[in-house]
């Protein structure tokens, strides 16, 4: 009976891990409560990984306890193996994901303050002077909202301040470390069992999060922007966050989709972040002003 155990944990961790994840990733409901959506997520994330971790103490018993434990040396084994694996690929992983964000967004929020410039109304707001529309934020502890000139030009002050606001949403809530613990699990499950699928409902999920918190926010003016309609600008700037193996001007080049505004008035397509040849970046943007 006590062999059961580690089984049971281990088919317990992969479906956790692989199952369900595509599984919830097809349930749209879910987003209609985004917030619940999320701690679901994370609740399933979280117990997979606890699954493949407690494995090997589960199996500890049948050596300790048993009559004849080295009967039992096998079992122990392959479950430390499996628990042993699962450590070291989410060490490894929090450190890959962990250094290339922060590097990037460093690189990122360096070039940002030499070729923006401060928004007079908004603190924290940084102005391109480039037609792309532009909006998203750079995360960190000192955050920045960069905007372009394209969205100044193309919004009314009342949904250029709904913009603004989904933007801070997320770097008042620290979206990005929720971002980047899903990052972390996603790259540390081996690639055949990773559900791109569910990394992207996840980044969505956050999105409508930003959006409520945004729309929760008092307005210039009597007319109040629908976020989450087409009456507003969304962002789709999530790799920034959550993309550790693109390069800054990867991030930045994914970072100018902006789509469904009010009358498209604004409207781009959303470049291949994994297309190396498409890179743009701001400087070579910028640089064909």
């Amino acid at each position: 009976m006590g062999s059961v155990i580690p089984l049971v944990l281990a088919a317990v961790a992969v479906v956790l891990a692989w199952i369900a994840p595509a599984l919830m990733a097809r349930q749209r409901r879910l987003r209609r409560a985004p917030r619940a959506a999320l701690v679901a997520w994370q609740a399933v994330t979280v117990g997979g990984i606890l699954a493949a971790l407690l494995t090997a103490p589960a199996a500890l018993p049948l050596v300790l306890d048993g009559d004849e434990p080295l009967e039992h040396v096998g079992w122990l084994a392959v479950a430390g193996l499996v628990s042993g694996a699962v450590l070291l690929r989410l060490l490894v992983s929090g450190h890959l994901v962990g250094t290339r964000l922060r590097a990037a967004r460093a690189d990122h929020r360096d070039l940002v303050d030499i070729i923006a410039h401060h928004d007079r109304e908004r603190e924290q707001v940084r102005v391109l002077q480039h037609p792309t529309p532009t909006a998203y934020c750079i995360p960190g502890r000192n955050a920045r909202v960069v905007i372009s000139q394209g969205v100044l030009d193309a919004l009314p002050a009342d949904e250029l301040d709904a913009v603004v606001a989904h933007e801070q949403a997320h770097l008042e809530a620290r979206h990005d470390l929720l971002l980047e613990f899903f990052a972390v699990a996603h790259e540390a499950v081996p690639r055949p069992f990773r559900s791109e699928r569910a990394l992207s409902e996840v980044r969505l999920l956050v999105e409508a999060l930003a959006d409520r918190a945004a729309a929760s926010r008092p307005r210039r003016g009597r007319r109040k922007p629908r976020l989450g309609l087409p009456a507003l600008v969304h962002r789709s700037a999530r790799d920034l966050w959550s993309r550790p193996r693109a390069r800054a001007c990867d991030l930045q080049r994914d970072a100018v989709h902006l789509s469904r505004v009010r009358r498209d008035r604004v409207r781009t397509a959303r470049p291949d972040l994994a297309d190396p040849g498409a890179c743009s970046g701001l400087r070579r943007a910028l640089g064909r002003r």
